[in-house]
């Protein structure tokens, strides 16, 4: 491996390990900003509105989206498919922690808050390691960056739409007043 290499490879994992930090610090400060804002219509988009796994999943992916933009320029050139990793990494984010959830509370008849918090942090790592392992890897096709733009829109347009709009399915409803959305 070169030593030029050598360089863009620790650049990029102190992006990573900056990331990680940020995504942990804003997803849990998202928590509070909807009750904290009076509820307003523009901090629901991005902040859990009740307790829903849904809602929750919000303080994964906007921070981790988020940082996809904060790093995007110093990084695009620095990696070889840098988008494809991201938006599988922020995928993975979001799905690790409702697997989580419900794999335990079958077994605990609830949520556990200690398990919450370790959940959403061991995603956030989880989500940023596989990005980071995957910008190693060799440049994927053209078309993967179109694939990985319209999965991250997609997830974007979910969570604004599900907010206002939620299915009436479990993930989506709030355990503690049995209501959807806002």
């Amino acid at each position: 491996m070169s030593d030029r290499h050598l360089v863009k490879s620790k650049n990029v994992l102190v992006m990573e390990i900056v990331g990680t930090a940020f995504i942990i610090f804003l997803g849990s400060a998202l928590h509070f900003t909807n009750a904290l804002s009076g509820n307003q219509p523009l901090v629901a988009f991005f902040s859990a509105v009740n307790e829903a796994v849904w809602e929750h999943l919000k303080l994964a992916f906007w921070p981790s989206l988020l940082w996809v933009l904060i790093e995007f320029y110093p990084l695009r050139k620095m990696t070889n498919n840098f988008l494809p990793a991201k938006a599988i990494g922020t995928y993975v984010m979001v799905v690790f922690i409702p697997i989580v959830f419900y794999s335990y509370t079958p077994f605990t008849g609830r949520s556990v808050f200690q398990i919450d918090i370790t959940t959403f942090v061991v995603a956030v790592v989880i989500g940023q390691v596989v990005s980071y392992k995957l910008m190693q890897k060799k440049k994927p096709p053209k078309f993967a960056n179109i694939i990985s733009i319209i999965a991250l829109i997609l997830l974007t347009v979910l969570f604004v739409v599900f907010t206002f709009f939620p299915p009436h399915l479990s993930p989506f409803q709030d355990p503690n007043t049995g209501q959807y959305g806002i």
